[in-house]
């Protein structure tokens, strides 16, 4: 469990970049909600990265 808390906020990224990928490749780059939340995952993850792994570390 501890692993995956410690990863939560790369996979966040990791679906925040996943969204964008998909939604170049369907031509589908003039939806701002699903653009809005891609941007939002990929900062709160890398907030929460940054978090959880100095919280652990200490």
């Amino acid at each position: 469990m501890k692993g995956l808390l410690k990863n939560l906020g790369l996979i966040l990224i990791l679906i925040g970049a996943v969204i964008l990928v998909a939604c170049s490749f369907t031509g589908n780059v003039n939806n701002n909600a699903i653009l809005g939340t891609s941007a939002v995952l990929i900062v709160i993850g890398l907030i929460s990265y940054i978090l959880i792994n100095k919280r652990i570390a200490d």
